[in-house]
């Protein structure tokens, strides 16, 4: 068991697009277009695929829903990168239920986040994760993102979960603090996978020895997004640090509004999808999507006067 997590964590590397949901005009999810924007995504090399995670909306979607978002992306990727879906919600039973339906469907790997607003403590979130990781035999990546939990997951609960739980093999760190993220190899080992939930550290984890990134704007961007890991792997730290700086900007349009509405915002400006997300979530105000707008042509990613 322990030689086919070993197997995935060389797999589960790079780039991994946390995919969002596109709904149609009544708001129910298009699956069609999922499907596209998978093609879209592997089209442009990206390295690894995640659906349900925070910039799919999870919190909008029934269980069903997201049983089937999961389900229809497996079917669509069809083995030909890994998959990791988000399994994680604010309830323990449901989590296990998705990350169970996860393991059934065929998914590489679960990424299971931090409960949000229950606000655990580090033991009730030791006990959390290791009865998931106990219990459903799949790969599992710790989503540890504060600024929407209001609860950090701390070194030391993360590498006792590393050490008791063997399937449970990196993290996703949405954390600003960079000392916080260079302990967690330090205290979990530097084979852990850890990946970048932000941005701008996106480079700057690959050089103490990240993983990856799961990154929102490779929505949007997932060609530079991926060419920047590749640069990275083949030893090309100039052209790595090019890109990094190079998407800096759009990394910071995109987020001036909360996850995804800026990224399904330039997602419909691209046609890709339409611009829907459901309440409580909504598009951005008027002024900051014509800066959107004015970012993509820049980006060469629609034309002037679009």
């Amino acid at each position: 068991m322990v030689k086919k997590y070993e197997e995935i964590k060389q797999r589960l590397r790079g780039s991994v697009t946390p995919l969002i949901t596109p709904f149609k005009a009544n708001y129910e999810i298009d699956y069609e277009k999922q499907v596209e924007l998978i093609e879209y995504q592997l089209d442009n090399g990206t390295h690894a695929i995640s659906v349900t995670g925070t910039s799919g909306e999870p919190s909008s979607l029934t269980l069903e829903e997201r049983v089937y978002v999961m389900e229809n992306a497996k079917q669509a990727i069809n083995g030909r990168v890994p998959f990791a879906p988000g399994t994680g919600s604010t309830n323990h039973d449901e989590t296990m239920y998705l990350t169970k339906k996860a393991r059934e469907i065929g998914a590489d790997a679960a990424m299971v986040i931090v409960p949000y607003y229950n606000k655990p403590n580090q033991q009730a979130l030791y006990k959390h994760f290791k009865t998931i990781a106990d219990t459903v035999d799949i790969p599992i990546i710790v989503y540890n993102i504060p600024g929407r939990t209001a609860v950090n997951m701390e070194v030391e609960t993360l590498a006792r979960l590393r050490e008791d739980c063997p399937n449970i093999i990196g993290v996703k760190e949405s954390n600003k603090d960079f000392e916080h993220v260079n302990r967690v190899l330090l205290h979990c080992g530097r084979d852990f996978l850890l990946f970048s939930g932000i941005e701008l550290l996106c480079y700057p984890m690959l050089a103490i020895g990240g993983a990856g990134s799961i990154s929102a704007t490779s929505n949007v961007e997932p060609k530079k997004v991926a060419e920047m890991h590749n640069a990275w792997a083949e030893g090309d730290i100039k052209r790595a640090q090019d890109l990094h700086f190079e998407l800096m900007t759009l990394n910071d349009v995109l987020f001036k509004d909360t996850n995804p509405a800026p990224v399904k915002a330039a997602l419909g400006m691209m046609g890709k999808i339409e611009p829907v997300l459901r309440l409580p979530m909504d598009v951005p105000n008027e002024a900051l999507q014509k800066e959107i707008q004015q970012t993509l042509v820049d980006y060469g990613k629609l034309l002037q006067h679009t």
